[in-house]
């Protein structure tokens, strides 16, 4: 990256964002992770994401699991949701910089939520309702959050999940919490005791007057789970965002007005918070509220029915699609889809295979990586550069990352761990409870100070694109040569003997190491000499003989983390 400075001035023109008081400076010379940018500049992340749709046009489509009928929101109807909601805020006493936390699942009143937040100048923090009271409390209690918004379940599976359990314990475990807003989503019950109803949050029309907030202010706090101690709060400032969110929407999904943009998430994952940049483009989001698989195929239905333009879900997804008899594009018109983003991990060569025989032959294939750490991408697919199966397409433009061997040499077409040596307007602004940035600083600059080390293995070719091998404090190092876990999974999720797998390494006394292969048998197989040996055989020739583990051991299932991600860390301390 030549002209750093020089880009994200340009994405500032370009897209015509708004500041409300003039910048004077594009970036301080301090190293990261103390950098600042746009100095001086005040503006509101909210404002810039409501001013482009057109009143008329569709901002949200809303669906629920089980093929009901959606519903449409317009963007006259979310602006005035939204100025009702802040209006409530302010008049519940919530001011610029107090915590107003959620309980919800990706329905329209999430999104209502954090742009009313962020137009009293609150910071905003949500937590999926799949998650049980102990994640719930260990990342909201941090916050000391005012409000709590939730809801009273949520659709899995064809069941209906009752949470109210769970919100009486957040209840209780918020000391700071002064007022409760019950959202009745699932049942038909009496709200919780002392409560408010969200419906008295959307009662009384307020004007849009949004708070103006320096370029760093807190916009949202977003939670990395880490292996041990309480989840670390990473904040995002409304500016980074703003930047971050309207490259990513424009450049990257190529949206325009009037488009749709469907992302399979949970409100307990980063891609929920960066699809919220598709509105800053005048295009309308898909929310799904649901299991993707139940009934089987029905991402793919929900794509075809709510005429979606652009496609992103979890590599996981894709994967359990492909083992599955469906073939989207036979079953539903498709036609509209013209591009498919796929996060979480990296997607396997037979998910692309997979994706342009069932679902389209001109589909646009965009494998990215980045993170909740950014809250958007740091390598993908462009419009310029070819389709490799197996490979993302390569950086993104205002991303200056690089491979690095242990001595911070450069590298290319060979492993190296994936850092990012210029800083990025929308890395965290700081970690909450982290006042002297220790621990932000031991997350991502312990090994070489002023550059963020991300923790993935990757090989940078010299083609330009990239691949990830899986993280490096799960990468497998067998005699002096380092084996990435993804490498493995490419090869084995072929294998119609084998449901699932998991491939962790485990450094033992004297320099000794041990490499096991934990295997989930496809039904109607089972893990016997003989599939051993395949499984053996399969690795040796289609990877290298270091790649035949130690030992392969039958497994019930696989944990995954809530979007699709191997839990190779947690296992291999164990």
């Amino acid at each position: 990256m030549e002209d750093l400075d020089r880009f994200w001035t340009s994405i500032v023109d370009y897209y015509d964002v708004k500041f409300s008081a003039q910048w004077t400076q594009v970036r301080t010379p301090d190293r990261m992770p103390h950098t600042r940018w746009f100095t001086g500049g005040r503006l509101n992340w909210a404002q810039q994401t409501l001013r482009r749709g057109a009143d008329d046009t569709t901002a949200l489509v809303c669906v629920q699991e089980g093929g009901l009928p959606a519903r449409q929101i317009t963007f006259a109807e979310l602006r005035r949701s939204v100025g009702a909601v802040a209006g409530w805020l302010r008049r519940a006493g919530v001011s610029s910089g107090d915590c107003v936390g959620a309980y919800l699942p990706n329905t329209e009143h999430a999104v209502i939520g954090v742009l009313a937040a962020a137009t009293v100048g609150a910071v905003w923090a949500c937590c999926s309702p799949d998650f049980g009271p102990d994640g719930t409390i260990g990342r909201l209690a941090q916050l000391e959050p005012t409000v709590l918004i939730s809801t009273d379940g949520y659709h899995w599976n064809g069941k209906k999940i009752d949470r109210r359990d769970v919100v009486a314990q957040l209840r209780e475990s918020l000391p700071t919490l002064r007022h409760l807003v019950h959202v009745p989503y699932v049942f038909d019950r009496p709200r919780p005791e002392g409560s408010i109803p969200w419906e008295e949050l959307l009662a009384q029309d307020a004007p849009l007057e949004f708070e103006q907030v320096e370029f760093s202010h807190p916009l949202w706090v977003l939670f990395t789970s880490g292996t041990t101690g309480l989840p670390k709060g990473l904040v995002h400032g409304h500016g980074g965002i703003v930047l971050e969110g309207t490259k990513w929407s424009g450049l990257y999904c190529g949206l325009r007005p009037g488009e749709r943009m469907f992302t399979y998430t949970s409100t307990g994952w980063a891609l929920w918070n960066m699809q919220l940049g598709a509105l800053t483009q005048g295009a309308s989001i898909v929310l799904y509220e649901g299991n993707p698989g139940y009934p089987a195929g029905a991402v793919w239905e929900v794509a075809a029915r709510t005429r979606a333009d652009v496609l992103l879900l979890g590599a996981a997804v894709v994967s359990a699609a492909s083992s599955t008899e469906i073939s989207p594009r036979d079953e539903h018109d498709l036609s509209r889809l013209r591009h498919l983003m796929v996060s979480g991990s990296a997607l396997p060569s037979a998910g692309y295979q997979w994706v342009l025989e069932h679902v389209g032959s001109d589909l646009r294939i965009d494998s990215t990586s980045g993170g909740t750490d950014i809250s958007g991408s740091f390598v993908g697919a462009n419009e310029y550069a070819a389709v490799r199966a197996g490979r993302i397409g390569g950086r993104l433009a205002g991303v200056d990352c690089v491979a690095w061997r242990d001595d911070g040499t450069p590298v290319v077409d060979t492993v190296g761990d994936l850092v990012i040596t210029q800083p990025m307007p929308s890395m965290p602004i700081f970690l909450w409870n982290d006042p002297d940035t220790t621990l932000y600083t031991d997350s991502y600059f312990a090994t070489c100070p002023g550059t963020w080390r991300h923790g993935d293995w990757v090989t940078v070719h010299s083609d330009g694109t990239v691949t990830i091998h899986g993280r490096s404090d799960s990468t497998l190092n067998r005699q002096g040569v380092r084996l990435g876990s993804s490498d493995f999974y490419d090869v084995l999720d072929t294998m119609p003997e084998i449901s699932e797998t998991l491939v962790i390494g485990v450094d033992q006394p004297d320099d000794g190491y041990w490499l096991g292969l934990f295997v989930v048998p496809a039904p109607g197989y089972m893990l016997d000499d003989e599939l051993e040996r395949k499984i053996a055989e399969t690795l040796r020739t289609r990877l290298t003989p270091r790649h035949v583990p130690d030992e392969v051991v039958e497994a019930p299932a696989v944990p995954r983390t809530l979007n699709g991600k191997r839990l190779e860390v947690p296992i291999k301390k164990l």
